[in-house]
């Protein structure tokens, strides 16, 4: 048995023919618009996200100030992991400072593995006198922004493909109900039906 080979011709809804349907013409212009409006929205929410992004990251970055804290704890030197078996130079310890208020607090913190009892270390703290890490650099604020923006515009251009996509799936159902429809009546008119 020979096989058809099945020819697409791009634009078909497009183009003036007995055969196009009007359904098929609005299929056209569902598919077109959705995915202009993807484009759009997409770009739009990627952008507004990863504004959001870094105006957030400056904040958190405005809000931390440096100081300096004294190691309570002797800090251990190197540890190893279990799980992956590498080594760690920044280990957990005490150590205490005194806030912007005048108060004396103890936390626990990243030190640098090694470090002696009494020795000062660098910390960073938050308008309420806690210990925080340190403010991300600019590169990795702008790569967190970046990332962001990306992930909510192919989200939101997703959202809106798959709704024009259940618009089109509705206009083609009518359509081929319709079209069942016709051919229920065209049937009729051909006469009695043998077999």
């Amino acid at each position: 048995m020979r096989k058809t080979k099945r020819v697409k011709v791009l634009g078909w809804r497009w183009r003036r023919n007995e055969l196009r349907r009007h359904s098929d013409a609005v299929e056209a212009w569902i598919v077109l618009a959705t995915w202009a409006f993807a484009m759009a929205a997409g770009v739009v929410a990627g952008v507004a996200g990863a504004q959001a992004v870094a105006l957030s990251q400056a904040r958190s970055s405005a809000e931390r100030r440096p100081g300096t804290a004294v190691l309570l704890d002797g800090a251990p030197s190197r540890v190893r992991e279990v799980a992956t078996g590498m080594y760690d130079d920044h280990v957990k310890a005490q150590v205490r400072w005194t806030d912007a208020r005048g108060t004396v607090r103890i936390a626990t913190t990243d030190v640098q593995a090694g470090t002696a009892v009494g020795s000062t270390v660098p910390v960073w703290t938050d308008g309420h006198g806690r210990l925080v890490g340190a403010p991300v650099s600019p590169a990795e604020a702008t790569a967190r922004a970046v990332v962001a923006g990306t992930g909510i515009a192919l989200t939101g251009g997703l959202f809106v493909l798959v709704g024009g996509g259940l618009v089109r799936l509705r206009v083609e159902r009518r359509a081929t109900d319709r079209w069942g429809e016709e051919w229920a009546r065209t049937g009729e008119r051909w006469g009695p039906r043998t077999g």
